[in-house]
């Protein structure tokens, strides 16, 4: 039986695109379909460059005319044609006619694949970067029924489209390398796609693994990969699990977006969404049906106690998805970064909703130093036309004074300036909160988990608590914690 080795490449540096394609080339039983749609057949050219391609190379094709490509993959009901959707159309069309065409009995050990690309390069007049949806759909053993298969959304920054073209061909390559070479290294796999190609000049912004050999990646683990790697400045993924683009989910939605922690998630979180949402759909510009909300976690948060704890991670999303939510990981430390980003897809209503010690931190001015226009230059894009801000009160431990936008207190330098955006309607007060629950914070909730006390149950949303305990969430820093510093050190 044909399986492909898992073992290393002999070279000691990275392979070059010409070894990649020849080592392809050269394995009897790799064999598939290439169909490029939008700038040109550069995958393609590569294999057939390396030589002895024959063996690898069913078809290569490119339908770029429109009437044409429909006639072969189908009508796509938005009539858009650079879609994950019309990609996976491709792969599911140009796989059967392998299966179809390709007798098993004549060529038993064969390991099909179908790579495809759907890409729009920079426009004429330069005003759209240019991106595109890249995929492969594959095998592994021969025998294996359901294919694996890897998704990514890329976005171009080049300037020229040749230099796009140029870099999608070696992204293809790179890509059908790694899901015969390096599948059982999906981490791996993914920090190899740039080889030969330097990160200013492509992002990724999406990704999927999915089928057999990939049932025990978790693809919200990778969508991490994507921000730790700088691969990308965001990512989000659903109530499913699986990743999502981002473009393609704010795209001229109405978003409400709630930063924090999450860790736990708490009863304060889900009044802090419920009681802001109530409020953003009922304002005049805002319809429902087109309104999505974002749970968003900045990668500093996740940095907040040293490296990343990747499992602490996975705690925090497990919580939120299992309540249905949307999730967010950015590198935007300042909110006027993630409004800036917003903005990259949507000109309709943008509602930040936060507590007021964040409130307080925006107007501090030491976050915009690196700013030439400093703190004005911020505010410019924080308040940009449609934003407001969904203020959460705040108890005062010591006094027990609930703070809110009319008692907080800002640096005297950002008194007036505070003034002007809280009497332009830029800040409201959720005045309808649960009086019963400010007292909670996560930081502490998850400190009662973590040394075994008692009460904080009643804390968390419905179901919360006993999936905690049931999957024992959050208690694998305690177990790191507990350790000696050589076990620490023998990892």
């Amino acid at each position: 039986m044909a399986t492909v080795q898992k073992n290393e490449f002999a070279f000691e540096n990275i392979p070059s695109i010409k070894a990649k394609t020849l080592r392809i080339n050269l394995n009897p039983d790799i064999y598939g379909t290439f169909a490029e749609i939008g700038a040109g057949q550069e995958t393609a050219r590569h294999f057939f460059r390396a030589g002895g391609a024959s063996g690898t190379i069913a078809k290569a094709m490119s339908a770029y005319d429109k009437a044409f490509s429909d006639a072969i993959y189908g009508l796509e009901e938005d009539g858009r044609y650079v879609t994950q959707s019309r990609l996976k159309k491709m792969l599911s069309h140009e796989m059967k006619l392998m299966e179809e065409r390709i007798s098993r009995d004549r060529h038993p050990d064969r390991l099909f694949f179908a790579y495809a690309n759907t890409v729009a390069t920079i426009d004429f007049s330069k005003r759209y970067k240019g991106h595109g949806w890249v995929g492969i759909r594959f095998q592994l053993d021969p025998k294996q029924k359901e294919f694996d298969e890897i998704v990514l959304h890329i976005r171009f920054k080049q300037n020229e489209a040749r230099l796009q073209q140029e870099t999608l061909g070696i992204v293809g390559v790179n890509l059908i390398y790694g899901a015969f070479y390096k599948h059982h290294k999906p981490r791996k796999l993914l920090k190899y796609l740039y080889d030969h190609i330097d990160k200013d000049t492509l992002e990724i912004d999406m990704v999927n693994f999915s089928g057999p050999n990939f049932d025990h990646v978790d693809n919200r683990l990778m969508s991490l990969q994507l921000i730790k790697n700088d691969m990308t400045d965001a990512v989000m993924f659903g109530a499913d699990g699986n990743n999502l683009l981002p473009a393609a989910v704010l795209y001229k939605k109405n978003i409400l977006a709630l930063r924090g922690s999450f860790r736990p998630v708490t009863k304060v979180n889900m009044d802090m969404f419920q009681k802001s949402y109530d409020i953003f759909i009922r304002e005049q510009t805002v319809e429902e049906e087109n309104t999505i909300v974002i749970f968003e976690i900045t990668l500093t948060n996740l940095r907040s106690s040293g490296e990343i704890d990747e499992q602490d991670f996975m705690d925090r999303a497990e919580l939120l998805c299992s309540l249905g939510h949307m999730v967010m990981i950015s590198k935007f430390s300042e909110y006027y970064k993630l409004v800036e980003y917003f903005n990259n897809y949507t000109k309709n209503r943008i509602g930040l909703t936060m507590g007021v010690n964040n409130l307080i931190d925006i107007f501090d001015e030491k976050y915009y130093r690196h700013l030439s226009g400093g703190i004005l230059e911020a505010f410019g894009k924080l308040f940009f036309k449609d934003l407001k801000v969904y203020l959460y009160p705040m108890k005062n431990p010591e006094t027990g004074q609930i703070m809110t936008s009319n008692n907080i207190k800002v640096h005297p330098r950002m008194k007036e300036l505070y003034k002007f955006f809280k009497y332009n309607g830029k800040v409201m007060d959720i005045i309808d909160y649960d009086p019963d629950i400010l007292h909670i914070f996560s930081r502490d909730v998850l400190k009662r988990i973590t040394s075994g006390e008692e009460g904080w149950e009643e804390m968390l949303p419905g179901g919360i608590a006993e999936m905690i305990k049931e999957k024992q969430l959050f208690l694998a820093q305690k177990a790191q914690a507990d350790k000696t510093p050589a076990e620490k050190a023998d990892k």
